[in-house]
């Protein structure tokens, strides 16, 4: 991997095991729009960036390498050896191989906390692109304008404390978040007065760490644990919904209905700190193939 900067506009050339495309589509991130094939907008960590994947790398535009050090390293999970990772998959497990050469583009985002357990409430019983709307008007509404990309405006989505002091359950149906308003409302009184600390979730052990989210109104074992994988680096994690289910029956359950926790439990021994990688390789693919199908 290679840093190239080219005037306003910033290279990571010569990248393995990462599509830009397959990162961000994969239903682990919702603040984002694709301007065209692999060219997309988002917005992060208070930041806006627009990026696309060419044929010799990923182009971060308008980023220097001071910006791409100080941020978006880390969001990319680029210091993380994927390569292994992959190999230590299909070598344990060889059901795994169609998954990861499908859809071994997909890296696990370090996103913002905050942002991450606010947008997992919303998408309960929710599709990707109305999760996206909520996230962006919550945003537009209480959030920090970033600027604008290819005609769209994006801001920043709003910190607990701007949300505590102007926001509350009526305002979130205003957002069009239903019966999980007051589930946002509690998540944001839970981080506002310390009854959630991010600190002691990310050293906490996996299952301490999910324990401690579920005391917020609404969050189950799927959410939180969407939660601890996405923004916590708790690399354990394997949420668990109705395309893993399906997809962990048929390869692991000889196509019989299975319990969600004995899909849990199973998933926690079989794969151990692999879970998050194995269960994004398995639910982008499962969710792939149904939509070809």
């Amino acid at each position: 991997m290679k840093i190239k900067e080219y005037g306003k506009d910033l290279e990571i050339a010569e990248v393995s095991d990462f599509d830009i495309a397959q990162t961000l589509e994969c239903g682990q991130c919702f603040h984002f729009n694709r301007i065209d094939d692999h060219d997309y907008a988002l917005a992060a960590n208070g930041m806006l960036l627009h990026a696309a994947q060419t044929d010799t790398g990923i182009v971060l535009y308008d980023t220097d390498k001071g910006q791409y050090e100080n941020i978006w390293r880390s969001y990319f999970d680029m210091d993380r050896d994927y390569s292994s990772i992959k190999e230590y998959l299909v070598r344990y497990d060889s059901r795994l191989e169609d998954a990861i050469n499908a859809m071994g583009g997909v890296r696990i985002l370090n996103q913002e906390f905050f942002e991450t357990l606010m947008s997992f409430i919303i998408s309960q019983n929710k599709q990707i692109p109305h999760i996206k709307q909520i996230v962006a008007q919550i945003s537009h509404d209480y959030g920090t304008y970033l600027g604008d990309i290819a005609g769209q405006e994006y801001y920043a989505f709003p910190d607990c404390d701007t949300l505590y002091s102007n926001a509350g359950v009526e305002a979130f149906r205003a957002c069009k978040t239903g019966f999980r308003a007051p589930y946002l409302w509690d998540a944001v009184c839970s981080v506002k007065e310390g009854r959630i600390n991010e600190r002691r979730l990310r050293t906490d052990g996996i299952a301490e760490c999910l324990e401690e989210l579920m005391q917020i109104k609404g969050v189950g074992t799927k959410v939180a644990s969407c939660v601890a994988l996405f923004s916590l680096g708790q690399t354990a994690a394997f949420p668990v919904d109705v395309w893993i289910k399906r997809m962990m029956e048929q390869m692991y359950f000889d196509g019989r209905e299975t319990p969600k926790k004995v899909i849990e439990s199973f998933a926690a021994e079989h794969f151990g700190e692999y879970g998050g990688f194995a269960q994004q390789y398995i639910f982008y693919y499962g969710r792939e193939m149904s939509s070809k199908s």
